[in-house]
């Protein structure tokens, strides 16, 4: 279709130079001229096809018509409502009054409505007791006559107010309509062959290429829009925690190792190894390679002994020690296994050892050198802070997947207390909004005293958990090579559950994951806390 009009308006300006209006055209498969509005789009199309060939050059024309709603239709064939009514109704004193029901009856509810007040106000009709009766002897359908002149003109010889008073009624509706005046371009050619877009080898092989014709390139044309990359929502509330570390004065720690084994990630914390989260019920453990390299020897003697025998002030668990437990290598199920392996590291370079040496000769040594320094260990405080991922065997469902975020603490220092453990908590909260805290006494197996950090949220209308706290107990610092005075608070909460709470999001699922919508991700707005 489209070939074929394009071929028709370069065979009308051959024949008569130009095309005054496209109004007059007939299209292929059609008798009459294309004057109506969907015929003059199509031609628009062709149009362009060819104006961007430089074949013609053509000037739009806007006109403004008119045209029948589907109720203007009706009463073009039928009458008006206030008509209908008349005619219904009988003559007074002909006859008895019609009851304004028998009246529906007859005509209809809408129409009985509507034309009974207009053929009240046009004094066509009166109240006759409870009855209705038509007092004009005739009248004259103007309704009918104006929408019977624009249904076949589009428009009143009356002018515009009558016009405005059918917009009103709804019984028309304007429309805007194009045609078009067409001239000769300078590349016109009664002959629609598309010009060449690409050089081809077989063009270039059978020499086409010489006699061919080729589209021009428009270096003007601006490409399409690429779409910018987006921060998830994840990212844009682990910046405002991040940021709010480092405010306090927190140096991040490297957290990339999610492989860990089972010492680090359990028996460094003084996790039993008889401890339920070490079932492969709840944790993910690595088949190839199945074991880790062993870790620093004298520590790790000093770590199997307060398990199994006790030791710095505690009876140990009294349970056999496994070394093939210690060895497994697993996905670390929280971000404490890089904070244990950091406070190792703090423990052994506060004395300046080789973090790799053992710690039991610096402590054997250790009086001499404090000595040397005049009664100073070498300890000095450090505020460390993670936000990373951890693993866990979990069934997903609208609040728990297997793989998460855990943003996690760790304050070390001499003679901390839990009050300022408690006191930090309410800074931090505070700076990300939350200021209504409460503190529940919990039990966790490497630190004591243990609290759970609960937070009232004021759309839930409830307390909700939002973290885990807690002092670490000295059977996990003492056996690393910290002095007895040196205390280290920690604690952790979930990245998922604040972002889920400031972006009103009741499922994880729509939140992380292969169902996450790439529009919701790109317009999701900045958090500030």
């Amino acid at each position: 279709m489209a070939e074929a009009i394009q071929q028709l308006v370069l065979d009308t300006l051959d024949k008569f130079g130009t095309i005054q209006d496209t109004r007059t055209l007939v299209l292929p498969g059609y008798t009459d001229p294309a004057a109506s509005h969907d015929s003059q789009i199509i031609i628009l199309g062709a149009l362009n096809s060819l104006s961007s060939r430089e074949m013609i050059s053509y000037t739009t024309h806007e006109t403004v018509s008119h045209v029948l709603t589907p109720e203007g239709a009706q009463i073009a064939l039928q009458g008006s409502h206030e008509a209908r009514v008349w005619n219904e109704l009988p003559r007074k004193g002909d006859g008895a009054p019609m009851t304004p029901k028998q009246l529906e009856e007859r005509v209809g509810s809408e129409t009985a409505k509507i034309g009974q007040g207009r053929a009240f106000k046009n004094k066509w009709i009166s109240k006759e007791g409870d009855g209705l009766v038509k007092i004009a002897p005739s009248i004259e359908d103007n309704t009918q006559v104006e929408l019977r002149e624009v249904d076949s003109t589009g428009t009143l010889k009356s002018g515009e107010k009558p016009l405005a008073e059918l917009r009103k009624r709804k019984l028309i509706v304007q429309r805007k309509g194009q045609w078009f005046t067409i001239k000769k371009g300078p590349a016109f050619s009664t002959s629609i062959a598309k010009p060449e877009t690409d050089l081809t080898i077989d063009m270039l092989t059978s020499g086409s290429w010489k006699t061919s014709t080729y589209k021009k390139y428009n270096f003007e044309a601006e490409g399409l829009p690429t779409n910018g990359g987006a921060l998830h929502p994840l990212l844009k509330v682990r910046e405002e925690i991040r940021n709010i570390f480092l405010e306090m004065g927190f140096a991040e720690m490297p957290t990339s190792s999610f492989v860990e084994s089972g010492f680090w990630c359990f028996d460094a914390l003084f996790v039993p190894q008889q401890h339920p989260a070490r079932e492969v019920q709840d944790t993910f453990y690595l088949s190839d390679p199945a074991e880790s390299l062993p870790p620093p020897t004298a520590y790790y003697e000093r770590v199997s002994k307060v398990h199994e025998h006790g030791g710095y002030g505690s009876t140990g668990y009294r349970a056999p020690w496994s070394d093939a437990e210690s060895r497994k290598l697993l996905l670390r199920t929280h971000t404490t296994a890089s904070s244990a392996s950091m406070l190792y590291k703090l423990a052994a370079k506060c004395r300046g050892e080789d973090e790799d040496k053992s710690t039991e000769s610096a402590a054997a040594h250790g009086s001499s050198a404090q000595a040397e320094k005049g009664g100073d260990d070498g300890f000095r405080p450090a505020k460390l802070f993670s936000i990373d991922r951890v693993f866990r065997n979990e069934t997903m469902d609208a609040t728990h997947l297997a793989e998460f975020h855990q943003v996690e603490g760790v304050v070390a220092d001499r003679g901390l207390t839990l009050a300022d453990l408690i006191g930090f908590m309410r800074v931090f909260f505070k700076k990300m909004g939350i200021e209504n805290l409460r503190f529940k006494p919990a039990y966790n197996p490497y630190t004591e005293p243990s609290l759970e950090i609960f937070a009232f949220h004021p759309q839930l209308r409830k307390w909700v958990e939002v973290g885990n706290s807690g002092m670490f107990r000295p059977e996990m610092l003492e056996p690393m090579g910290f002095p007895k005075d040196v205390h280290v608070h920690g604690w952790g909460i979930s990245l998922e559950r604040p972002t889920m709470i400031r972006y009103g999001i009741n499922n994880i699922r729509t939140l992380v994951g292969h169902k996450v919508s790439l529009e919701s991700v790109e317009n999701s707005p900045a958090v500030r806390f």
